[in-house]
C-alpha cells in the first residue's frame, strides 16, 4: 500500500501520545541496585551454560555476573523464572524509516516529519523485542533525521536500541535508489544521495558526517535479479573508488558498510576494505578469501528476502524472489564452509519492526549452529558498531542490556523470537 492505512495511523498516533511517558519512565537508572535471577545464564563467548543464573546491575553497568552473586541490602530481586538470561539482541541492518508496503512510494506519500514520528515508534518495538543495539543502515529519502531519533534516544526522550545511524545511504545517478522505476520527466527525488566519482564519494561522506552520521552506508550493486539461475548483479562503483571511500571513512574515524548482493560489485567491496558486506547473496572464492583476511562481515538479512517472497504482489515477483532466496540459501552454505564471518542483521523495515529476531532462526535453518548464530549477532555485531567491550556480553563493567528468553536457545533458537525482559542501560524497559 502506498500510505500507512486508518488502522495503522490510529496505532501509531496513539503509541506515541504515551511513548513519551513510556520512554521517560524506562530511561533513569534504578534507585538502588537490582539482581536478576533465572534458571540459566549463557556465557555467549564460550557457550556456557550457567544454572542457576544471576546479574547484579548497578546503576547502567554489569557488577557481576555467576550461579549466585551478591545480593545487597536493599536490592530489587526479580526473579525471572525458567529462562535464560542473554545480552540484548543487536540488528546491524534495520531501517526506522520504513514501514510494510510499496517502500519506493513512501518518501514520495509520506513527509520526513510523519516518517520521523514512524521511526520513533519502530525503535521503541525494536527495544520491546529485546534489540538493544541497531545500526540504521539508510533513512530512504528522509537525509539526517535517524540523527534526531538517535539522539532523542540518548536522551532519554523517547525509547529505543543504542544506534549508529548513516543518514541517507550513497548512491550513483540511475542507481539502485535513484528513482529508477519512475517517469524521468517527473524528476522523483531518489531515496540517497548521489556521488558519481571518488571525490564525489568523500564530499557526501563529509557532508552527511556534518549532519550527524556515524558511518558510511553505500549501494555497489543493483539492481539485482536471477537471469537463468544465475544473480545478474550490476556493480556501481570500482574498488578504487570504494578505497578512496573507505580511506576517508579511516581519517574521521568510522567505516564504510556496503549493500552488495554480487560478484563482482563484492569482490571490489573486500579489496577496499570495507567493514561489512550487506546481503552477501553471493561471494566468490577469492571475495570470500579476501573478507577471512580483513575480517569482513558478511551479513546475510534472509528474513527481509523471506517476507518479500511470501508477501508478493504479483505471482511473477512470488518466483523471482523464491529463486533468489533458494540461490541465497546455497551460497551461505559455500561462505559457512569458507569460514566467513558472520554478524546478523534483517533488513528490517519492509517487513515489521520487532519481529526481526527471524533472522536469527533463519540461519541456523540454513546451516548455522544456534551458538554460532548467537554469537554473530552479540560479539560480532558489537565489534562492527564499533562497541565490542561495551554491550554483546554478560560481564562485569559491561552495559547492562540484557533480555531473557523462555527455554534454552542452545536447544531452540527461535525462543529469541520471544523476549520476555528485556532491561536496557540498567532500567527495565519490559517486564
Amino acid at each position: 500500500m502506498a500510505r500507512c492505512d486508518a488502522q495503522l495511523r490510529a496505532a501509531i498516533i496513539g503509541a506515541v501520545t504515551t511513548l513519551s511517558a513510556s520512554a521517560l519512565s524506562a530511561q533513569p537508572h534504578a534507585a538502588g541496585p537490582i539482581v536478576l535471577h533465572a534458571a540459566r545464564l549463557l556465557e555467549i563467548d564460550t557457550g556456557k551454560l550457567i544454572a542457576p543464573g544471576e546479574v547484579l546491575v548497578e546503576g547502567e553497568r554489569i557488577k557481576a555476573v555467576g550461579a549466585k552473586v551478591e545480593h545487597p541490602q536493599g536490592a530489587k530481586i526479580i526473579d525471572l523464572g525458567d529462562a535464560t538470561l542473554l545480552p540484548g539482541l543487536i540488528d546491524v541492518h534495520v531501517h526506522l524509516f520504513l514501514h510494510p508496503g510499496a517502500e519506493d512510494m513512501q518518501t514520495i506519500d509520506e513527509s520526513v516529519p510523519w516518517r520521523t514520528i514512524l521511526a520513533a515508534e519502530a525503535a521503541r518495538a525494536d527495544l520491546l523485542a529485546g534489540f538493544t543495539a541497531e545500526r540504521d543502515m539508510g533513512t530512504e529519502g528522509a537525509g539526517s533525521a535517524d540523527t534526531a531519533i538517535r539522539n532523542a534516544i540518548n536522551k532519554g526522550l523517547i525509547a529505543g536500541p543504542r544506534l549508529r545511524v548513516s543518514g541517507n545511504a550513497i548512491d550513483i545517478l540511475g542507481g539502485h535508489e535513484d528513482a529508477a522505476r519512475f517517469n524521468p520527466a517527473q524528476h522523483i527525488l531518489p531515496n540517497a544521495d548521489q556521488a558519481n566519482t571518488a571525490d564525489e564519494l568523500v564530499a557526501v561522506m563529509r557532508a552527511q558526517r556534518k549532519e550527524g552520521s556515524d558511518f558510511a552506508k553505500i549501494y555497489e550493486t543493483g539492481q539485482e535479479q536471477m537471469i537463468d539461475g544465475k544473480l545478474d548483479s550490476p556493480y556501481q562503483y570500482t574498488a578504487a573508488q570504494l578505497a578512496a571511500a573507505v580511506e576517508e571513512a579511516r581519517r574521521m574515524g568510522t567505516i564504510v558498510s556496503v549493500h552488495a548482493q554480487g560478484e563482482p560489485g563484492t569482490l571490489y567491496a573486500a579489496q577496499a576494505g570495507v567493514a561489512s558486506i550487506d546481503h552477501a547473496t553471493e561471494l566468490s572464492d577469492q571475495t570470500m578469501r579476501l573478507m577471512i583476511q580483513k575480517n569482513i562481515y558478511a551479513v546475510p538479512t534472509f528474513a527481509v528476502m523471506e517476507y518479500f517472497a511470501a508477501h508478493p504482489t504479483l505471482a511473477v515477483e512470488a518466483a523471482r524472489e523464491g529463486a533468489m532466496v533458494d540461490f541465497k540459501i546455497a551460497e551461505f552454505k559455500k561462505q559457512l564452509a569458507a569460514g566467513v564471518s558472520f554478524a546478523v542483521g534483517s533488513d528490517v523495515g519492509p517487513f515489521p519492526h520487532g519481529t526481526q529476531a527471524r533472522e536469527l532462526t533463519l540461519m541456523v535453518r540454513h546451516g548455522m549452529k544456534p551458538l554460532a548464530a548467537l554469537q554473530a549477532d552479540m560479539i560480532n555485531g558489537a565489534k562492527l558498531l564499533g562497541w565490542a567491550e561495551e554491550i554483546g556480553q554478560l560481564k562485569p563493567g559491561f552495559y547492562a542490556d540484557i533480555i531473557a528468553v523462555p527455554g534454552n536457545p542452545l536447544d531452540d533458537i527461535s525462543v529469541v523470537e520471544h523476549v520476555s525482559f528485556v532491561m536496557k542501560n540498567g532500567a527495565v524497559v519490559k517486564q
